[in-house]
């Protein structure tokens, strides 16, 4: 009894150090990124939907990968379709009530059309076959590949636009970003671990724990570093970090993990990428109007994501 509170405490710690690594390492890679973009006058959003969006992804890729290795489906897959549910409908919702968030009309038009298109490849990948295989995990992979090459058209784009170039020196941009995106990294593999280990004392199914805890944990840097962000002005990397993070979940992280081993894809899992689905209508619909995130409709995010839970929990 006295072993299991300890263990339990040393988690509740673990868990605190986590958090706290990841809003010094978040506030760390949005300083250093948005320098490196002013620096080579590349606009943020550009900065937002790649370098941003990857690495704050990458606990993501490591969690899913390492999951389909160990066969655990569950995991690879609710890590990713919840992680999406989470960005949009809490990460995007809190930043929303923070501040206006400003989105681009590359963004309503193009990346948040991509994004629903790519879920619902997904979708429709998972329902066909109840699994993601070799074949349309190289699928994934090109549609990554097309996304990739639109970037650096939108990137050489910028390059033109007369912008204010940052003063500080390049070498210390990048070790800024680079500490910063390794704290992030470290941080949220702790609170990952720690809060899985919480989640399994209390004793959790592994679903609820790849949609809700791990799914939270890992989208632990796209939550401080939004929030960060868009306290700090920098609005493009907040919405395009979101944007980008969850095409990069489905068609890099899940793409490669199908290259790696077949990923069994439940039926009960359908509801869940209709659902990440919806809360990508919901953000078009939010954002399309008056071109900004306001805070009514931050609000309104988080109250659907309450009652998404709820739905897990019942």
């Amino acid at each position: 009894m006295f072993n299991d509170i300890f263990v339990g405490v040393m988690m509740v710690v673990a868990l605190v150090v986590g958090f706290a690594m990841l809003v010094k390492g978040a506030d760390w890679f949005v300083e250093g990124a948005a320098g490196i973009a002013s620096k080579f006058g590349i606009p943020q959003l550009v900065v937002g939907l790649t370098i941003v969006a990857m690495g704050t992804s990458a606990p993501e890729a490591a969690v899913s990968i390492t999951a389909a290795l160990k066969g655990t489906a569950d995991i690879a897959v609710g890590n990713v379709v919840g992680s999406n549910i989470l960005n949009v409908l809490v990460i995007l919702g809190l930043t929303g009530l923070i501040t206006s968030v400003a989105v681009q009309k590359s963004t309503l038009f193009i990346e948040i059309p991509y994004m629903l298109v790519v879920t619902g490849v997904l979708l429709g990948m998972g329902m066909l076959g109840n699994s993601i295989n070799l074949t349309e995990g190289i699928i994934l992979w090109a549609m990554f590949i097309l996304y990739l090459a639109y970037l650096f058209v939108l990137a050489k784009k910028g390059k033109a636009e007369e912008e204010e170039k940052e003063e500080r020196p390049l070498w210390k941009l990048l070790l800024f970003a680079l500490i910063g995106g390794v704290v992030v990294v470290w941080g949220s593999n702790i609170a990952v671990d720690s809060a899985t280990a919480i989640a399994q004392i209390i004793g959790l199914s592994e679903k609820f724990i790849g949609l809700t805890i791990v799914a939270l944990g890992t989208s632990l840097p796209e939550l401080v570093t939004s929030v960060t962000a868009a306290r700090k002005g920098n609005a493009d990397i907040a919405i395009g970090n979101i944007v980008g993070s969850n095409i990069f979940n489905i068609l890099f992280v899940l793409g490669t993990s199908a290259l790696i081993i077949p990923i069994t894809f439940e039926a009960s899992f359908a509801i869940d990428t209709i659902i990440a689905i919806a809360a990508g209508v919901l953000l078009w619909i939010a954002t399309i109007g008056k071109k900004k995130l306001t805070r009514p409709w931050g609000i309104i995010m988080l109250l659907c994501y309450a009652a998404y839970f709820v739905y897990l929990l019942v």
